[in-house]
């Protein structure tokens, strides 16, 4: 069975190089503007949140959503209670920068970068597009990486969800002060999901940290389980995106 992740990560090496030769980070550090730690401010421990996902494709399942756009979907969520969005810029999710910048034009909310960081450029290009958030995935980063890069985000005004899928990648996520810890219920290699994951790792998690459920979540009853287990939130995309009413299971997710 192939392993998708390490694809998606190996094709991004070239994606990186090819964005610093038309995009310098020169120029990136030049243009941007440091933020004011917007997750941290919408997020507390013990409130409930959910972390809207604008995904339209999946590399697994293919396409998950073609009746709405990106920015479409991101204004249905804004209107339907979400406390903060998360926008896909990799390709293998139909993401781009250009719709993360669609949506930053036209949403207030809290915004996460969705993608797979394997590089510090893609940190500050972060912020320049405007996101407020960035995902830093244990499984492909050194402990070294994902402190520096911890560190390089809250240097720009960024907040940082630190994904784990596992009791190792969990340890490494806690040697580390970040505040967020999301727990991925997909397997990151054949990407079938389970919210059991979530609630295997729970008992194992410093209770001191946001705990975001990610992926997997399909129905209300998902959510109470993940609430009442002790989760502080979770990130949906296509238990949203593939949902008959998107704005009513948004409020619903929402309302936890």
């Amino acid at each position: 069975m192939k392993n998708i992740l390490s694809e998606i990560v190996e094709e991004k090496f070239s994606t990186v190089a090819e964005a610093k030769g038309s995009t310098p980070l020169e120029k990136i550090q030049a243009e941007l503007r440091i933020g004011n730690f917007r997750m941290s401010q919408k997020f507390s421990k013990g409130a409930w949140n959910l972390i809207a996902e604008c995904k339209l494709q999946s590399p697994a399942k293919g396409r998950l959503n073609a009746t709405h756009s990106v920015l479409e979907l991101a204004k249905i969520y804004e209107s339907s209670g979400a406390a903060m969005l998360s926008v896909h810029t990799d390709k293998h999710f139909l993401g781009s920068n250009d719709d993360f910048k669609k949506v930053r034009a036209e949403i207030n909310l809290p915004l996460l970068r969705k993608d797979f960081i394997i590089d510090e450029y893609q940190i500050y290009e972060s912020r320049w597009l405007g996101a407020d958030a960035v995902l830093l995935i244990v499984r492909i980063l050194t402990p070294a990486q994902l402190k520096k890069f911890l560190y390089t985000a809250w240097s720009l005004g960024m907040d940082a969800l630190v994904e784990v899928h596992d009791e190792t990648d969990l340890q490494i996520a806690q040697d580390t002060p970040a505040n967020f810890i999301g727990i991925n219920n997909r397997n990151l290699k054949n990407f079938t999901t389970t919210i059991d994951n979530t609630l295997e790792l729970l008992p194992r998690v410093d209770k001191s940290r946001v705990i975001i459920s990610e992926s997997g979540v399909q129905s209300v009853g998902d959510v109470k389980i993940l609430r009442e287990a002790g989760c502080d939130g979770i990130l949906v995309g296509e238990g949203l995106v593939r949902a008959e009413n998107i704005s009513e299971q948004t409020k619903l997710f929402s309302e936890g």
